[in-house]
């Protein structure tokens, strides 16, 4: 019968190719968590608890699932993000903590500005829907909306809404060709399309091989083309004085501080996540 500790190694073994051992033992942390419904405390107390069959032939199904480069997400079938749980799939990218991250400085923005300030909230891009329902979840009085081009993202996203008990308005659209018109928003946010060709010579392949295209890649010639089509559509929506922020690529900080420079916003600010890398930006409308 295979313990607990029996588990970590024989995922460090099998998993050694893809993930280093840091990796490993916290993949294999949340899968026994997630299995055997309990703490992360208790799963390292207890290294002698044998499992039952079933669940010998759940985490061989798992390990099978993760040896071929699937993302744990993936696998599990939900993520994480900003203390809330949200489903994924693979017509949906796996929420990161860099967009995390985002989230906190709307929140900590609107904080200081007073919830008034932002009470029509505009998602671009909106995927599982973590930004606009983490939004919507901690500013119950903002009108929050989210668009993506992908039908069965928006199908996983309302799902989302409804598992955090939230109201969020999805549409359907695509912000690149879009006769989408939302008057007086106080806030736009994205994390939008930013992963050149060049990028993903240096992606991991549970990413290139398993999150979804259009939500990841550019082309190599005209990597900003979404910002430009968000900031022009910023420039027509936002109310005077309202916030536009993004998730940015890490390799084009100033690139994109300059775009939005051209195109009349002020005070934009280039942000570091957590790892020291450019990764967001703030602007105002003026």
């Amino acid at each position: 019968m295979e313990t607990v500790k029996d588990v970590f190694a024989i995922f460090k073994q099998e998993l050694a190719v893809l993930y280093d051992p840091q990796e490993t033992e916290a993949i294999t942390l949340t899968v026994l968590t997630e299995l055997l419904n309990t703490s992360k405390g208790i799963i390292k107390a207890f290294p002698e608890k044998e499992l039952t069959l079933t669940q010998q032939e759940e985490i061989n199904n798992i390990l099978t699932q993760l040896k071929t480069g699937k993302p744990l997400q993936y696998t599990l079938g939900y993520a994480e993000f900003y203390g809330l749980k949200f489903l994924v799939n693979p017509d949906t990218l796996i929420p990161g903590t860099e967009t995390e991250e985002l989230v906190q400085w709307v929140l900590n923005e609107v904080a200081v500005a007073g919830a008034v300030a932002v009470g029509n909230i505009l998602d671009i891009g909106t995927g599982t829907g973590c930004i606009a329902i983490s939004l919507k979840k901690n500013l119950p009085n903002a009108q929050v909306s989210a668009i993506d081009i992908s039908a069965e993202a928006l199908k996983t996203a309302k799902q989302n809404a409804d598992l955090n008990e939230v109201d969020v308005n999805f549409i359907e659209a695509d912000i690149l060709n879009s006769q989408l018109t939302t008057h007086n928003l106080q806030l736009i946010i994205s994390n939008p399309p930013y992963v050149t060709l060049e990028d993903k010579k240096r992606m991991h392949t549970n990413v290139t091989d398993f999150e979804p295209h259009t939500a990841l890649f550019v082309p190599e010639d005209d990597p900003l083309i979404f910002y430009k089509a968000i900031a022009d559509y910023a420039v027509a929506n936002l109310v005077k004085g309202g916030l536009l922020f993004f998730e940015i690529n890490e390799s084009l900080g100033e690139e994109t501080v300059e775009l939005l420079e051209s195109k009349g916003f002020k005070n934009v600010e280039l942000r570091q996540d957590m790892s020291g890398r450019d990764r967001m930006v703030k602007s105002r409308h003026d």
